[in-house]
């Protein structure tokens, strides 16, 4: 009896394997109103990844369609909404380059500053995107001193020049911590913003449960592991011997 239910499920199987395949195939060589919908959907469900896959279909298939740009804004600000910031920006350089004019290419610049910015919840963690978002926004100030999103840009500037120096305070406190004044030294004198009172600036709180494993920035559980070796020190320090070196 089971040798025979097994025999009549086979070829169900099979039918079924088939149809799903089938049924995937068809999804090509669609009018661009098609995928439109297909990705208004999809984010509207909130699948993203489907809509990301969607657009695929839209920006292969038709390339000169006038929903591209439509679509392309719309993914960016769904994946920002998703805080899915690196993406988003992605969408909005892609937007920029292609499609947006004048006024459209202001907007899209704000929100690809706005997504670094987004991005950025632990400035301790990522040295890099702090000053490309520092240098993205100083850049827009320049050449949107007009801009009706000039202020808020100017704010997330401040805010990033304060983390900044937040980020260097907590890498010359490691300097200290393993005997190199210098290198301390080196990072504290890195205040390129005259008009901001450095010493009003205070540490930005650590949550509980991260201080546990990284520390409040000023010192580790496990500060006493690290040794005072060269090993630990980066490119960027200053060793005692450097003066010595330079007047040979």
């Amino acid at each position: 009896m089971t040798k025979k239910i097994n025999l009549l499920l086979a070829p169900l199987s099979i039918f079924l394997f088939f149809s799903g395949c089938s049924k995937e195939l068809e999804e090509y060589n669609k009018p661009a109103v098609y995928w439109y919908a297909k990705i208004i959907e999809s984010v509207s469900n909130g699948n993203i990844d489907k809509a990301d896959n969607y657009y695929s279909s839209l920006q292969s298939e038709h390339t000169g369609s006038p929903l591209l740009p439509e679509a392309t804004m719309i993914l960016a600000i769904a994946h920002m909404h998703y805080e899915e910031y690196l993406l988003s920006e992605h969408f909005l350089t892609e937007y920029v380059s292609r499609y947006a004019n004048e006024n459209e290419r202001e907007f899209s610049e704000f929100m690809k500053i706005k997504a670094k910015y987004m991005s950025l919840p632990n400035p301790r963690r990522d040295q890099a995107l702090i000053n490309e978002a520092i240098i993205s926004s100083e850049n827009f100030k320049i050449e949107y001193p007009n801009s009706m999103y000039y202020n808020v840009v100017d704010t997330m500037a401040t805010n990033l020049h304060m983390a900044e120096a937040a980020l260097n305070e907590t890498i010359a406190s490691l300097y200290d911590r393993v005997d190199k004044p210098k290198s301390a030294q080196y990072y504290r004198d890195i205040k390129p913003q005259p008009w901001i009172k450095w010493n009003e600036i205070d540490r930005a709180n650590t949550p509980w449960y991260r201080e546990w494993f990284e520390g409040d920035g000023t010192a580790s559980w496990y500060g006493f592991i690290i040794p005072d070796t060269v090993s630990v020190v980066s490119r960027n320090s200053v060793h005692e011997d450097d003066n010595n070196t330079l007047t040979k």
